[in-house]
């Protein structure tokens, strides 16, 4: 009976030593998927955006707060744009490549609100955004934080809201002038409106952030009352 039992326990051995195998290559294959996903063009470019905010705060900071040379505008103005193209950039190569990624989606948005809450803040500090601008800088900051919480609220409820041609151009709008507004007062020495048509496009974007926050309100209210009805 022992003998007899004896081969089966083998082949139960070998097996189950072939599923571990298997299973470890599974677990490398994803991990190896994974890091190189999150190793991708369109993510290093999102990465780059992240580590340009530094750069740009820092360099408003020395030349505003520690009375630095001017060119330091100029420096934080070209860096800017630099991360301001990468936004295109990154969606655009996660398309043409097929590197798109649930990673990439999360990451891109925490991009972009990360770089246009730090320098509004410093624009803020700095003096340029000032008396009744700042309310259109606390109108975007506000519509930012709300819209992150319901594409979250949404998200869990599987229920996408997709982005709007208006929504898209309100980025552009709101990229352009803190553009303008960076350069501020070297900006005016080269022509004396710069800081001027950086808060109007500043206002300009706040109220099209009104409307198209209303979008993402509109649909977390209509599914927050169905899911209370049901």
């Amino acid at each position: 009976m022992n003998v007899a039992s004896a081969p089966h326990l083998g082949c139960g051995t070998v097996d189950l030593q072939a599923r571990a195998v298997l299973v470890g290559r599974m677990n490398i294959a994803t991990t190896r998927g994974t890091t190189s996903r999150a190793m991708s063009l369109p993510n290093i470019l999102t990465y780059g955006r992240i580590a340009a905010i530094p750069v740009v705060v820092g360099c408003i900071y020395a030349q505003s707060i520690l009375d630095q040379p001017l060119w330091l505008r100029w420096v934080a103005v070209a860096i800017f744009i630099g991360a301001a193209v990468t936004d295109y950039l990154d969606g655009y190569y996660a398309r043409i490549w097929n590197q798109q990624s649930a990673f990439g989606r999360m990451l891109d948005p925490i991009a972009d609100k990360l770089l246009v809450a730090s320098c509004l803040l410093m624009l803020a500090a700095d003096g340029i955004i000032h008396g009744w601008s700042l309310w259109a800088a606390i109108v975007i900051l506000c519509r930012e934080i709300l819209v992150s919480g319901l594409r979250e609220y949404l998200a869990a409820l599987r229920v996408s809201v997709p982005v709007t041609k208006l929504a898209k151009w309100k980025t552009t709008v709101q990229l352009v002038a803190i553009g303008f507004l960076l350069a501020g007062p070297a900006g005016d020495e080269v022509v004396p409106v710069v800081s001027m048509i950086g808060l109007a496009l500043l206002w300009a974007s706040a109220i099209v952030t009104i409307y198209t926050g209303y979008d993402y309100f509109r649909a977390g209210i209509h599914h927050l009352i169905k899911e209370d009805e049901g």
